[in-house]
């Protein structure tokens, strides 16, 4: 389960941040079910387990703070037996998926306010958080057109649509990435999400970068979605995913290359705001 997961991970078949966190935590429950003849056998397995979970996606801030806060918390207690190491590790690994799954709903809940009745809309890509912040406002009543570019290469800006289609109060139109600066003329806000914030910087999906600089220049703020735990000041260093060329072009390259990186970063000046479960901080 372990490996299976650490591949997921690497082919993002699962695409929000911390649905990714998530997965990886709950995976090393796999450990907890084996038999080990000492602790100090158990806690090498957790550490090198957690290692390939880690290496899965070094660019995902909160999966990498979600399995080291796991391991370690782990390997620094005093165990006496592998059935204690075994039991702490699944109450860390509980508490960690509860803090991450409250941390996303609270930054949806914070976000309504910041969503005003009837408002012109640009999203990017996709984000759990955006779309919880979003099916909360309509529940309030409030009402929305929103634009989602459709986020090359793999298009999860679909996956947007087709579910901001399914919700009452949200008329959604799918957009190209290129087209966004026609389309944000007429939006009164940009949200997105966030793979993590380090320091001064936004890493997004690849495209947030643009989109963020064209906003700026219309005048149109952007606020970005998530979890308090995302942002990183300090022990994290952000390595951008390349991805195949094969998703870019299915045909052979002939004669020149094809880069294919996954986040671009976003200086935060650029951003209005940003929203976690610790709510609303102006930038």
């Amino acid at each position: 389960m372990i490996d299976e997961t650490a591949e997921e991970i690497r082919e993002m078949q699962t695409h929000s941040s911390s649905v990714v966190a998530v997965r990886a935590a709950q995976a090393l429950e796999e450990l907890t079910e084996r038999e080990f003849a000492t602790v100090e056998e158990y806690v090498r397995a957790l550490e090198r387990n957690g290692s390939v979970l880690r290496g899965a996606n070094p660019s995902h801030a909160s999966l990498q703070n979600a399995v080291r806060e796991i391991v370690d918390d782990v390997t620094d207690a005093d165990l006496d037996s592998v059935a204690e190491a075994q039991r702490l590790t699944s109450e860390k690994i509980d508490a960690v998926v509860s803090r991450i799954e409250s941390g996303k709903q609270l930054a949806a809940e914070n976000a309504v306010d910041v969503l005003a009745d009837g408002a012109t809309l640009l999203v990017h890509d996709y984000s759990s958080t955006v779309q919880a912040a979003l099916e909360r406002a309509t529940d309030a009543g409030k009402t929305f057109e929103v634009y989602v570019t459709e986020a090359r290469p793999r298009y999860l800006g679909r996956k947007t649509a087709r579910e901001l289609a399914a919700t009452d109060g949200v008329d959604a139109t799918l957009i190209t990435d290129g087209a966004h600066g026609i389309f944000l003329e007429e939006c009164d806000r940009v949200v997105v999400g966030m793979d993590c914030i380090v320091e001064d910087t936004l890493y997004n999906r690849v495209g947030t970068f643009p989109i963020a600089s064209t906003a700026d220049r219309l005048d149109v703020p952007v606020t970005v979605l998530g979890a308090a735990s995302k942002i990183v000041s300090e022990g994290f260093v952000f390595e951008n995913e390349h991805r195949p060329g094969s998703e870019v072009m299915a045909e052979p390259a002939d004669g020149f290359a094809v880069e294919n990186p996954a986040y671009d970063a976003t200086p935060v000046d650029l951003l209005e705001s940003v929203v976690t479960d610790e709510g609303r901080r102006e930038l």
